[in-house]
């Protein structure tokens, strides 16, 4: 059973702005309905992905080691880190509110870094696996990264919410801005990723084809 052909075997590239498919036969460098720059590939996708993965990452320790505010009440100021907030909100009975944090600010982040590593390894080795799926996994990988900004909204929330009280006040720490800074360059990795260059490794002949051309050549 034939593979459908691809668009560069058809000649064609999608824009990135519009979603036009344009004809690439004489090599235009814009698209002809929105003029927007036309590539067949992400330029350096790889290497951008990565790099914007890895400064994530390096973000990622402070901002689960620092303390992301500091409440004061009647005086007595405390700082919370992210995990401690969970762990607070959990003994308090607030179960259903620790596990939203829980995962938008910890599990939801430790996903993609796993997924764009998947992902990344795979495209480097050229590998045939699961293609399908990996391409899945990455539109995947694009839903959730919004929901990470979750934790930095609740803290700004709380923070203005509780600044009408008198007896109590609550402020960012620098934990926030390091969360803050893993969000953002997670959603630029995944952002710099090219889905496309899973496709681009030919699949390999399977034998029944094999056998078809060697009878077809007799």
């Amino acid at each position: 059973m034939t593979t459908p052909p691809t668009a560069s075997e058809l000649g064609l590239c999608l824009c990135h702005s519009c979603g036009l498919a344009c004809d690439m036969t004489d090599a235009p460098h814009e698209c002809e309905r929105c003029g927007a720059p036309l590539h067949r590939r992400k330029t350096n996708a790889l290497a951008r992905t990565w790099a914007y993965m890895f400064t994530a990452l390096a973000f990622y320790v402070p901002a689960n080691l620092l303390p992301v505010m500091n409440t004061k009440m009647v005086g007595n100021g405390a700082d919370s880190t992210i995990m401690s907030g969970v762990l607070e909100f959990w003994e308090a009975g607030a179960w259903d509110i620790a596990l939203i944090i829980f995962i938008a600010s910890i599990a939801v982040p430790g996903i993609k870094f796993v997924a764009l590593t998947l992902l990344l390894v795979t495209v480097h080795r050229d590998s045939l696996w699961a293609r399908k799926e990996r391409s899945k996994l990455y539109r995947f990988v694009e839903v959730i990264g919004y929901w990470s900004m979750l934790d930095v909204i609740v803290v700004a929330l709380v923070a203005s919410l509780v600044k009408f009280q008198a007896l109590a006040d609550i402020e960012p720490r620098a934990g926030i801005l390091f969360f803050g800074l893993v969000v953002v360059f997670t959603m630029l990795s995944a952002m710099s990723f090219d889905p496309r260059m899973i496709w681009d490794q030919a699949p390999a002949p399977s034998q029944n084809e094999e056998d078809m051309d060697e009878v077809a050549s007799h």
